[in-house]
């Protein structure tokens, strides 16, 4: 077994923990999805010291001259260093200067590799920046309960920007284990018919409902049958947000430990004094037992 095969990292998907093995180390080949994935602080700590290690080797390169930057006191590294970072700046004080042949030449190549630095580097805070982000309130909880009469898996989402999101789709799975005939387990994604899956204007609250007939893949389940196939139920939501025109994308897990059965959704709409609705959002998350 290679080298690569026996490398194993742990990833978490759908609130799953798996182990993956035989990949080669990928990172400088999706270095732009590390880039646009990664947390705030630490995209701009890992730009920080991008940066200063780029103008140290270029300070490291320029003492290798004789005295190839004029008014340097006694040749520091440290002043080179301090050079380095005013020509990547294109602030150019005036009291430092290329002086020599050698120094014209290492500028010039930090001027050309800088300038394509900072364009990759402006590029991807205006990709993070500009990124359609859905900001989608899922209750912490799916339940079911009975609706109408007749037993209902519920699921609530709130659209917290408060503005309109056309279009709006949305889709239900149940992600289990399946064994066949030949003993052979797998894992399968099971479509949840939802009694209504568009919103042609979402702005406030949305509860999706899944009837759990004779038809339905949760007909008969219990708490402990879905844990044992490690059901997961999954809710995609994509729209297009009125604001900005972009495609908002979001999705949502639910594990077995998360749908309460025999639950329902306390009721998140108030009436003003005058009459007038009030959607509460701090109720989003609140039930009540059936």
């Amino acid at each position: 077994m290679t080298k690569n095969q026996q490398r194993t990292r742990r990833v978490n998907i759908n609130n799953r923990t798996l182990y993956t093995r035989g990949l080669k180390p990928g990172f400088w080949r999706d270095i732009n999805h590390r880039a646009m994935t990664a947390r705030w602080p630490a995209f701009f700590l890992s730009a920080a010291v991008i940066f200063f290690c780029f103008n140290l080797a270029f300070a490291a390169l320029y003492a290798l001259g004789d005295k190839p930057v004029a008014n340097t006191p006694d040749d520091g590294l440290i002043w080179l260093l301090y050079f380095s970072f005013e020509t990547l700046a294109t602030v150019g004080y005036g009291d430092m200067h290329p002086q020599t042949h050698w120094g014209h030449a290492v500028a010039t190549v930090e001027i050309f590799t800088g300038l394509s630095f900072l364009a990759v580097y402006t590029g991807l805070i205006f990709a993070r920046f500009s990124r359609p982000m859905a900001r989608f309130m899922f209750a912490h909880n799916a339940v079911i309960g009975p609706e109408n009469g007749k037993p209902t898996l519920m699921i609530r989402v709130a659209n917290e920007r408060q503005n309109s999101i056309s279009g709006a789709t949305a889709r239900l799975w149940l992600l289990r284990n399946v064994t066949d005939a030949a003993g052979k387990e797998s894992r399968r994604f099971i479509e949840l018919k939802l009694l209504r899956t568009e919103n042609p204007v979402f702005a406030l609250s949305w509860t999706l409902y899944h009837i759990i007939d004779e038809k339905s893949p949760l007909h008969d389940a219990t708490p402990d049958s879905l844990s044992a196939v490690e059901g997961l139920i999954i809710l995609t939501l994509t729209g297009v947000d009125d604001s900005s025109g972009m495609e908002l994308h979001a999705r949502h897990t639910y594990s077995t430990s998360q749908i309460l059965w025999n639950h329902n959704f306390m009721d998140i709409i108030d009436r003003m004094p005058d009459g007038a609705a009030v959607i509460d959002y701090g109720k989003l998350h609140d039930v009540v037992k059936v």
